[in-house]
């Protein structure tokens, strides 16, 4: 058995270091991107310069961080819930219904993924006119993300099967001039 439980322990170590590169790609992106739109907002207005192929960069870049971000949320526990119910059921049926709705954004996310495929598929031979690369590398983005983000939402599913029950004790509390 311990054995067993050195080898978790490493791959909580793992998996807790893909997350920090995963989490830091994010951020540079969302830096990058913060940087680029500026850069293009004082060209633009003080010097009245532009550049097509930066303005094409910034939108990708913009798509890049939105879809990266999905598995970011799902991870950080950051995505939109409304919990008003769900903090009133008790944490042993919480687990089950967790699992209930991550099963559901599993589905959905193999959707968008599987439609970004085939989306990729019809669009991606095109070339773009700011870059002029073929849409394949601006588009991939959206199935790449996708699956990135499904895996995201597979270790959540493991993790509230495995987590002890004072896990779903809840953590929003309404504080109103009746709650002591």
């Amino acid at each position: 058995m311990g054995k067993e439980l050195v080898i978790i322990e490493k791959l909580k170590k793992i998996g807790e270091k893909v997350s920090q590169v995963y989490f830091g790609i994010g951020v540079a992106a969302m830096g990058l991107l913060a940087v680029l739109v500026i850069f293009s907002v004082i060209a633009r207005y003080f010097f009245s310069l532009s550049w097509k192929q930066l303005s094409e960069f910034n939108v990708t870049l913009f798509a890049f961080t939105t879809f990266w971000g999905m598995g970011i949320n799902v991870l950080k526990g950051e995505h939109v819930i409304i919990d008003i119910v769900y903090d009133k059921v008790p944490p042993a049926i919480k687990r089950w219904l967790s699992v209930a709705n991550y099963l559901i954004m599993l589905l959905v996310d193999l959707i968008f993924t599987w439609q970004g495929v085939k989306y990729v598929g019809v669009a991606g031979k095109q070339i773009s006119q700011g870059m002029e690369i073929p849409m394949k590398y601006m588009y991939g983005i959206m199935p790449v993300c996708g699956a990135i983000c499904a895996v995201c939402i597979v270790i959540k599913i493991i993790e509230f099967i495995a987590a002890d029950v004072s896990y779903f004790a809840p953590k929003n509390q309404v504080l109103t001039k009746d709650t002591p």
